[in-house]
């Protein structure tokens, strides 16, 4: 049984086929499936059930699974021990994030991460979760900040939910009710952001699911654009609540419930390469992450 066997295994169930796997692992297809071969061999039995259409795990590989990553998070612990014994090479620290989350969360992080780490050079690059994700896979950077990212190749540790709220301005007549149902938010003024993007696929999925159709009066581009228009009380909309938590503290944007749907949920996760142990910077800014961010780190593949 070898990493790659175990690598492979997990690329293929995440990613549900052989050729979404190798695309991944940046390998070809047939060295996927000697590697699956390989492991179901040295196993004795088969770990997926193909058919015409998809793969699945099979119970053998269902079993598999759960020990498989946590083999893989250990090869990663001792590859980190062994590099802490290593002096340390750089003063550099590079970081992707989704740019709402380098607007709204890393500025006061960098803040204090800045005031003890003076020397260090921080370089920030934004994009969207799969830019973010492509960046820490190649290893341009040392962590990635972004929403619900899972990749075979990269440990995921979720840091807090992020959920989108329904907001507007304290003036504006959307607003006198906090507590409403989704057929009454059908029929508010909604601005949406980002045609396309994970945040708008989630908001307008909310009401077709319902059966309704949300009365958009104007989509804009970028979270920021959309915060503006809301508070010049052209219309009410979903926003992160990281990129609204100061105007609802201060009350210039009120939230509004809607009580007959579940929140839209999402997580806000920091994901590192299995393969490269963190750097030393790197591990003192993660752990300035996970104390800054409300709900404590729980890891995953």
């Amino acid at each position: 049984m070898e990493i790659d066997q175990i690598e492979t295994f997990l690329a293929v169930a995440t990613f549900g086929g052989f050729h979404r796997a190798a695309k991944a692992l940046h390998v070809s297809q047939p060295a996927v499936s000697a590697r699956i071969r390989m492991l179901e061999d040295s196993l004795g039995a088969a770990l997926f059930v193909r058919t015409k259409t998809h793969v699945t795990l099979s119970p053998a590989g269902k079993a598999l699974r759960p020990h498989a990553e946590s083999l893989l998070r250990a090869l990663s612990l001792a590859r980190q021990a062994v590099h802490e014994q290593q002096p340390i090479a750089s003063g550099i620290l590079s970081i992707s994030a989704g740019l709402s989350i380098s607007t709204y969360l890393l500025p006061d992080i960098l803040k204090k991460y800045h005031s003890t780490n003076p020397k260090v050079m921080v370089n920030v690059r934004s994009g969207n979760s799969v830019q973010v994700l492509k960046m820490v896979v190649d290893g341009e950077v040392d962590l990635g900040l972004a929403r619900s990212l899972h990749h075979p190749e990269v440990e995921t540790e979720s840091l807090r939910d992020d959920p989108l709220l329904l907001v507007g301005h304290p003036r504006h007549p959307a607003t006198r009710k906090i507590k409403i149902n989704l057929e009454t938010a059908e029929s508010l003024p909604l601005i949406f952001y980002d045609r396309g993007s994970s945040d708008w696929t989630l908001t307008n999925g909310l009401f077709r699911r319902a059966g309704l159709l949300p009365n958009v009066v104007l989509e804009v581009e970028g979270i920021e654009t959309c915060k503006r228009m809301i508070l010049r009380q052209l219309g009410v909309g979903f926003l992160p609540q990281l990129a609204v938590t100061s105007e609802l503290k201060n009350g210039k944007l009120r939230s509004i419930q809607i009580t007959d749907v579940e929140p839209l949920h999402r997580n806000l996760d920091v994901i590192r390469s299995r393969h490269r142990p963190l750097s030393d910077t790197a591990r003192k800014f993660l752990d300035l992450l996970r104390a800054a961010t409300v709900v404590g780190p729980s890891a995953k593949s």
